[in-house]
């Protein structure tokens, strides 16, 4: 979800789901301490939960990044060993961490006595030839040992040779089975199935043998489907989407020109499906932030 899960999508989303734990983009743990931590953290003034995924393999400096979160107000800090991209792995973290668990064992300690907020993890079912079954059960073992409280599995195997990071969100096949006989492996633990889940229905389904579905892209591409789900899920009246586009256009018109083009694609998919969306998304493309109503399907 890099490049994706940004804040200005990110404030979308929770208009559209107030209940659900939205994740930030993956950020480097060095890049907090040493970047611009305030540009990098910000997040709008909405409800919580908000959850920020970290990048790292050093303990320490992940304790230190965990301690930032919390500071700046976020309610959870997961980190992320799932990743495929050869960039992330040159950086020692993402998916390949899996074969190191007792490396990772140690970041979520090193986290846990630093900060009062959950510590989770995200992962793959497995790595390479990694094995998906003892494999993924020695590293499931190893941190909830440290003191994770959850883990989200995207469940796919992630080649890190032959395939790039789009092919690997694809090409691998999927195993949801797997994932829910991680959960009866560890029944204490709250376990989230990640990963191709496109429907309510596909989410609803997988919600039988586990804890919770994280859904990613299929957002990105529609992301009414957030506040559908926020009806099916927890009863809230589904918001009008002229509504929700009045609620994000004031909110655009405060940003700096820079900021408002990475706002305005976050809403490019409001309308997907609909007639005359390729007209509304036509004049976001043209950087407008008021959208003729003219154009508007609903």
């Amino acid at each position: 979800m890099m490049s994706y899960s940004h804040k200005h999508a990110r404030r979308l989303w929770r208009l559209l789901c107030p209940p659900a734990l939205i994740y930030t983009e993956m950020l480097a743990a060095e890049a907090l301490l040493y970047g611009e931590r305030r540009y990098l953290l910000d997040h709008a003034p909405l409800p919580a939960p908000l959850a920020l995924q970290l990048g790292g393999s050093v303990p320490d400096t992940m304790a230190q990044a965990a301690v930032i979160g919390e500071e700046a107000g976020y309610q959870e800090v997961n980190i992320n060993c799932g990743c495929p991209s050869a960039r992330v792995k040159k950086g020692a973290f993402g998916a390949c961490l899996m074969q190191t668990p007792e490396r990772v064992a140690e970041m979520v300690a090193a986290m846990k006595n630093a900060v009062k907020i959950p510590i989770t993890v995200k992962c793959r079912i497995a790595v390479d030839e990694m094995d998906a079954e003892s494999g993924l059960t020695d590293f499931t073992a190893a941190v909830v040992a440290a003191g994770c409280d959850g883990l989200i599995v995207h469940a796919r195997r992630a080649w890190l040779q032959g395939l790039n990071p789009a092919q690997n969100r694809t090409i691998p096949p999927l195993d949801y089975a797997r994932v829910e006989r991680l959960k009866q492996e560890f029944p204490a633990l709250p376990i989230i199935l990640n990963g191709g889940l496109e429907t309510l229905e596909q989410a609803s389904a997988a919600l039988v043998g586990v804890d919770g579905v994280m859904l990613g892209r299929a957002v990105c591409r529609r992301p009414y489907l957030l506040a559908e789900a926020a009806q099916q899920f927890y009863g809230i009246a589904l918001p009008e989407k002229r509504q929700i586009l009045e609620q994000m256009q004031a909110y655009i018109a405060t940003l700096a020109e820079r900021e408002k083009r990475w706002a305005l694609s976050a809403l490019s998919g409001l309308y997907h499906g609909e007639a005359n969306c390729k007209m509304y998304r036509q004049a976001l493309m043209t950087g407008e932030i008021k959208i003729p109503i003219a154009v508007l399907a609903g």
